[in-house]
């Protein structure tokens, strides 16, 4: 890993692969999956913690079972990249709840927005009440995904 003097052996890929997909697995059936005991199990997790290789956990949400089953990818180009509107946009970008997920993009445009409404209505809603203000936003173009082949949180190879 980048900046990580300590590499990860494979206990540790198998801890990181099975909290992925269940992250409130208790600490004995972690041990038990990964053929540790527990004492070594839970080091190795508060190990990865204090790393910041595990940075938290969370319930993952079905959003189409919440009414948001319309997702759009946006491409950005901004009128200005240097640094101070650079983050004058990121910090905007935090404030709508619709963008799910937003990336800093090289290539022909400058960011990339995965926005998720209820239905196309919503969608244009916030692009044009609210992405389409962003600072420095000079033009965009939308896609919207028919079905999410694969829709996943990153799990590393176990």
């Amino acid at each position: 890993m980048p900046n990580d003097p300590e590499p990860l052996d494979r206990h540790d890929r198998a801890i990181l692969h099975v909290l992925a997909s269940e992250g409130r697995i208790p600490v004995a059936e972690l041990a038990r999956r990964i053929g540790l005991s527990k004492t070594p199990t839970q080091a190795r997790l508060r190990r990865l913690e204090a790393r910041g290789i595990v940075t938290g956990y969370r319930a993952m949400v079905n959003p189409i079972r919440l009414g948001l089953a319309h997702v759009a990818f946006v491409e950005l180009r901004l009128s200005d990249t240097r640094e101070a509107a650079l983050q004058e946009f990121n910090a905007a970008v935090r404030a709508i709840p619709e963008i799910e997920e937003c990336h800093m993009i090289a290539g022909g445009f400058d960011y990339l927005l995965k926005v998720r409404t209820a239905d196309m209505a919503s969608y244009r809603a916030v692009m044009a009440d609210r992405i389409s203000a962003l600072p420095y936003v000079a033009n965009s173009s939308t896609y919207v995904a028919m079905e999410a082949v694969k829709d996943s949180a990153f799990a590393p190879p176990g």
